[in-house]
C-alpha cells in the first residue's frame, strides 16, 4: 500500500473505531480481562511448578513488571501471592480447570468485541466460541510467555549460549538487542493470532499483520508512557485511597484493549480497500453493515 492509502486506511479505521463505540468496548473489556487476570495467573503458577525450572515464576513476574505499570504490578504480585499462600496446592490441582474456564472471560468479550470491529454478527454456537476463547487464552499466553521470557533473559545469556556452542563473539554483542526483537516478534505474532481466530471471518494469516504491528508499537509506547504518568503525575493513591492500584490497573487494560481493537478496524480497512470485505465464516450470513443498509 501507498502511504497516501495508508493514511485513509488509518483514517477510516479511527472513524469507524468512533462509530462502533471502541472506547466503550475497550472500557468493558478491560473488565472482564481484570476479572480473568487472576485467574489465568494462578492457573499459570499451578503449570510452572510443575516445570523443573529454577525460580521461573518470579522471572515471568520479573517480565511483566517491565511491560505492566509499576503500581498496577504491585497489585498483582500482592494478590496472586496471597491467594497461593491461602490456598492448599492439591486443591489449586484439581480446581485448575475451573480457574482456567474463569480466565476465559476476557478472551470471549474480546471476541464479540472483534465481531463488531469487522462489522459482522456472531453464527457460531456458544459451546463453539468458549472453546475458542479457551483456545485463544493458552495459545497467546503461550506466545507472551516466550516474550516475557525472552525479556527476562538478561545479556550473560548470549555470552554464555557463544560460549556452549561456538557462536562468534558478534553474537553475545547483538543478542542484548536481539532479545527485545524477538520478545516483540512474538508478541505480534500472538496478536495476530487473536485477529485471525477470534472473529466470525475468512481471512489469511498473514493479512493480520498491519493492525497487530500498529496495536503492538502503540500498546508498548502507551505501556511506557503510563509507567512515567503513574510515578511522576498521578497520584491514584490519593484519589482512590487503597483503590489506587486497582485504577492503575484498569486504566492499563483499557488502553491495551483500545489499541487491540484499533488494529483490528485497521485490518478490516485495509481489506475494505483491497475490495476483500470480511466475509462471514458460515455462508449466506449478511455482515452487519449490510443489513442496516437494507
Amino acid at each position: 500500500m501507498t502511504f497516501g492509502a495508508c493514511k485513509l486506511a488509518i483514517r477510516c479505521a479511527a472513524e469507524d473505531f468512533m462509530n462502533n463505540h471502541g472506547m466503550a468496548l475497550a472500557a468493558g473489556l478491560s473488565y472482564y480481562f481484570v476479572l480473568s487476570l487472576f485467574p489465568a495467573l494462578i492457573a499459570l503458577s499451578c503449570v510452572i511448578a510443575y516445570i523443573p525450572v529454577p525460580s521461573l515464576w518470579d522471572n515471568l513476574l520479573l517480565g511483566m513488571s517491565r511491560i505492566v505499570p509499576a503500581d498496577a504490578m504491585g497489585l498483582v504480585r500482592k494478590v496472586v501471592t496471597d491467594v497461593l499462600a491461602q490456598t492448599h496446592p492439591k486443591l489449586l490441582s484439581v480446581g485448575i480447570l475451573g480457574t482456567a474456564y474463569a480466565a476465559t472471560g476476557g478472551f470471549s468479550s474480546m471476541i464479540e468485541a472483534l465481531n463488531v470491529a469487522y462489522d459482522v454478527p456472531e453464527t457460531r454456537p456458544w459451546w463453539r466460541t468458549r472453546m475458542l476463547a479457551l483456545q485463544l487464552t493458552v495459545v497467546i499466553g503461550a506466545f507472551f510467555i516466550v516474550a516475557l521470557a525472552f525479556m527476562v533473559v538478561g545479556p550473560e545469556f548470549g555470552t554464555w549460549l557463544t560460549g556452549k556452542i561456538g557462536l562468534s563473539w558478534v553474537f553475545a554483542e547483538v543478542w542484548n538487542y536481539l532479545r527485545w526483537g524477538i520478545a516483540i516478534a512474538f508478541t505480534v505474532i500472538g496478536v495476530e493470532v487473536l485477529y485471525f481466530m477470534a472473529p466470525n471471518v475468512k481471512q489469511r494469516f498473514w493479512a493480520t499483520l498491519p493492525g497487530a504491528t500498529l496495536a503492538v508499537v502503540a500498546w508498548l509506547a502507551a505501556s511506557y508512557g503510563l509507567g512515567i504518568y503513574f510515578q511522576k503525575f498521578a497520584n491514584f493513591n490519593k484519589t482512590y485511597g487503597t483503590l489506587g492500584a486497582v485504577v492503575a490497573l484498569f486504566v492499563w487494560f483499557y488502553w491495551t484493549n483500545v489499541f487491540i481493537l484499533f488494529g483490528a478496524e485497521l485490518n478490516s480497512e485495509i481489506r475494505k480497500a483491497a475490495g476483500k470485505k470480511p466475509l462471514p465464516v458460515k455462508e449466506n450470513v449478511v455482515p452487519i453493515d449490510q443489513a442496516k443498509a437494507a
